[in-house]
């Protein structure tokens, strides 16, 4: 009853600012953004030594991953500045093949409070001051974020410094909230004045937040980003041509922040034969060399054992390398490749084990690789490592990766998740459950609706839709002009 009546107050007040944030207009909530940025900026020191000691992800990590956060506050202000984001479009009355038509005014507003929830894996770029949390803010919704129990006192710490720069503009009361614990996240999922929810996390823990949405009398949006295999393809032609540089590549992908990261390659398809061999052999010495990283909690390092002896005992699957031991610390996993005939790959083989491992799977024939394919879960990313002579068979790949991924990556690797107007961090379920993703200037779509006016007097309507040059794009009468 406490943690709800908790809840609450900060729902409430959430609510009854939301009104107030919209009436400040885009050319405040810019402002705020860049003085969140700032502020994270000039606190950059304190950030990362507690992060640091909180995650043990490393200062150069976790400082660039404080670049990025800011990064991102700056990039949706200039969202907020540009205005095509609002789909802005006006229809005047006139005559239509239908007959006489009315004056419609139409543009996305914000849809109300939004619950965040930090992801374990970016304390800070996924997290309090995250993706998630600016974006809802650049489109005119209030946020109260529940915070990951794996860096709480990075949460607070963001939270207040956020706040700081928040109240130094005036903003109104209830602009921003934060909770801590299990209790309280899902209590706030199931709060009425919460109108959306963004989360970053397992796929079990998705589901249990969905439960909640689909037992509320109102059912709102969900957005997760939930699970991903993030498989490559590798074509015999690549083997031969860059099969070590491949190799490198690919372990280093996979060690990265100790294979913690959403779109870690989980399934790598390899060419059987001597060119192949190579590869693997060369993956497999890099992987026997590698240090044990650090699990982020403690369920991750369980789950962390628990799935990779799972499929390393799975039929037909070998392990095949497995990083150096180290008794440095707790939490420690160590880097695993496995081996398995693509023509045996199972679905219990393409379970996402989240940390430092990959299952190879070997492939005799091109049927053979897109047999396989067509049995894979979708993910945010597939990736084909192919040369430039093979025009048909990279069409033919890139076609069917589309269909199970977000983003199609071509001779590189997956990990690292650029933030900007193209970007799409997404997927078919389970990877992710929307068409709008938390990456990328899109992130705002998903905390707006559409609402049109019809024959509204013109102090009626929002700024952006009145007569006269609005600043931003807007089609009108079926036509895009841009703001002079």
């Amino acid at each position: 009853m406490i943690v709800t009546d908790e809840i609450s107050k900060l729902t409430e007040a959430a609510a009854t600012a939301a009104p107030a944030l919209d009436r400040r207009g885009r050319e405040w909530r810019a402002t705020l953004l860049r003085a969140i940025a700032d502020e994270l900026e000039a606190r950059r020191e304190d950030i990362v030594a507690v992060a640091d000691s909180e995650t043990s992800l490393g200062g150069a990590r976790l400082g660039g991953e404080l670049t990025r956060t800011g990064y991102q506050a700056r990039l949706f202000a200039e969202v907020l500045d540009e205005g095509s984001y609002l789909e802005a479009a006006i229809d005047h009355a006139g005559d239509t093949p239908m007959g006489p038509g009315p004056d419609l005014r139409r543009q996305l507003v914000p849809i109300g409070p939004v619950a965040v929830f930090g992801a374990s894996n970016f304390p800070l770029a996924f997290s309090v001051p995250g993706g998630d949390t600016v974006s809802a803010l650049a489109a005119g919704c209030p946020v109260i974020v529940k915070a990951h129990p794996s860096h709480p006192e990075t949460s607070r710490l963001t939270f207040d410094i956020m706040w700081q720069a928040a109240h130094r503009l005036d903003a109104p009361d209830g602009l921003l909230g934060i909770v801590f614990g299990q209790d309280a996240g899902a209590a706030l999922v199931a709060d009425p004045r919460v109108k959306a929810v963004g989360f970053t996390g397992s796929l079990s823990g998705g589901r249990a937040l969905l439960d909640i949405v689909g037992a509320r009398e109102d059912p709102i949006p969900f957005y997760g980003e939930l699970a991903s295999l993030n498989p490559i393809v590798v074509t015999a032609a690549a083997t031969r041509e860059r099969g070590t540089q491949i190799a490198e590549g690919l372990v280093a992908s996979i060690t990265a922040s100790a294979g913690q990261l959403c779109t870690k390659p989980g399934l790598v398809f390899v060419p059987s034969g001597s060119a192949g061999d190579s590869v693997v052999a060369r993956a497999a010495d890099l992987v026997g060399q590698a240090g044990a990283g650090t699990a982020l909690n403690d369920r991750i390092h369980a789950a962390y054992g628990e799935i990779g002896g799972r499929l390393s005992r799975l039929p037909g699957v070998s392990l095949i390398a497995e990083g150096s031991r180290s008794t440095e610390g707790p939490l420690r996993i160590r880097p695993r490749l496995l081996s398995v005939a693509a023509a045996e790959l199972t679905a219990d083989a393409t379970e996402e084990c989240f940390g430092p491992a990959t299952i190879i799977a070997r492939y005799d024939s091109d049927t053979e690789l897109h047999d396989a394919l067509g049995r894979l879960p979708a993910s945010l990313t597939g990736t084909i490592h192919a040369e430039p002579s093979e025009r048909d068979r990279i069409t033919e790949l890139a076609e069917v990766l589309r269909a199970k991924a977000g983003r199609v990556l071509f001779d590189g690797f997956p990990t690292g998740v650029l933030v900007s107007w193209a970007q799409t961090h997404g997927g078919p379920w389970p990877s992710t459950n929307s068409q709008h993703t938390s990456v990328g200037t899109s992130a705002i779509r998903r905390f707006l609706r559409p609402v049109t006016w019809q024959n509204a007097p013109q102090f009626v309507l929002p700024p952006e839709l009145r007569d006269g040059d609005a600043g931003v794009p807007r089609r009108i009468d079926g036509r895009l002009r841009l703001p002079r």
